[in-house]
């Protein structure tokens, strides 16, 4: 790619300068540098031939560059530097490949040249994928929202199928009962949280069903950050790295309260995107009458958790009065006056 312009190097949320965080973390000490390897490591491990490097965007130790091969392909190459996750993301481009080929939205990885999914090179971990076209999700789309809980649920049934379980689930941490969990929180929160929303979810949590949830592998950043759309349909589902074992109505409610957040300036979604959310899941997958349970505990506990202490810009303090509100004939009927 001799003559092509060097790439744009950009942070994806942390507010360093990119060019000395290339050169910190990557060991890069321009652009240019950075495209040309990149441009030779594509070269070299994948059946592609890379004109230009349009666009690096670095987030911690992983970064992603924007590709133009020969063929007309827009690519991207994702890798990290952060040699402990690097058995971490060889599992999570399996599995994400295995959902491509079962027909679900996601980014897949391409074999590389020798049938890798994930190349490690130069104490470097990459895959390579096509670019997804379109836009972020949108919460103000209803039909994009309930598009979104639809492909939830489609990924949890296909997850729980997902043939490597006994080669994947070893290999991450099983999560604490939900009750300890915001048991846990609700001792260390800080002040600011409401006092009124305490109560109330201590409340929820001392009477929530004793029958265990069962536990799987989920996405683990379920949101509008990690969901490509095309009009209402979701094109791709992006991002398996923080996949982690969990329950499904956890992800459920946790992507339903941050199902509007992006990379900055995190702010909650409205009662009617949450309902819209709930809604296109149940009718892939309805919850048990467990999970109906833990769902208005959840949502509760994951707004209260995002309150912040002083200024509240973004709403986080008035979302959680509203659930509280909404949830006080619950409330009441669990015992709490």
């Amino acid at each position: 790619m001799p003559g092509a312009p060097q790439p744009v190097v950009e942070m994806l949320w942390e507010p360093h300068d990119p060019h000395e965080t290339l050169r910190e973390r990557f060991g890069f000490r321009a652009p240019a540098s950075a495209g040309r390897w990149i441009a030779a490591t594509v070269n070299t491990h994948w059946d592609a031939q890379i004109e230009a490097v349009e666009r690096i965007v670095i987030s911690h130790t992983n970064a992603l560059a924007w590709l133009a091969s020969s063929s007309g392909d827009r690519l991207i190459a994702k890798w990290s530097v952060a040699t402990d996750t690097f058995a971490s993301l060889s599992r999570v481009s399996r599995f994400t490949h295995w959902l491509h080929v079962n027909g679900l939205p996601v980014s897949a990885p391409l074999p590389s040249l020798a049938g890798c999914l994930q190349v490690e090179t130069e104490k470097v971990s990459m895959c390579l994928q096509r670019v997804v076209e379109g836009d972020l999700l949108d919460v103000d789309d209803l039909d994009q929202v309930r598009a979104a809980g639809q492909v939830l649920a489609r990924l949890h049934h296909a997850l729980t199928d997902y043939p490597r379980h006994d080669h994947i689930l070893p290999a991450y941490a099983r999560p604490q009962p939900l009750a300890a969990r915001i048991a846990s929180w609700l001792n260390s929160a800080g002040p600011h949280v409401p006092d009124a929303g305490r109560t109330a979810l201590r409340s929820l949590v001392q009477d929530a069903p004793t029958t265990p949830l069962p536990v799987q592998l989920v996405h683990g950043d379920f949101r509008s950050s990690n969901i490509v759309c095309v009009g209402s349909r979701i094109a791709a589902v992006i991002d398996f790295e923080s996949a982690r074992l969990d329950h499904c109505a956890d992800e459920l409610a946790r992507s339903a309260v941050l199902l509007g957040t992006r990379f900055r300036d995190w702010g909650p979604v409205s009662p009617e995107v949450r309902a819209t959310f709930l809604a296109g899941y149940e009718s892939e997958r309805a919850l048990t009458p467990v999970e109906q349970y833990w769902w208005n505990a959840l949502v509760l506990w994951y707004t209260l958790a995002f309150v912040p202490p002083g200024d509240d810009p973004t709403g986080w303090g008035s979302s959680a009065l509203g659930q509280l509100a909404a949830l006080q004939p619950i409330v009441s009927a669990v015992g709490q006056v």
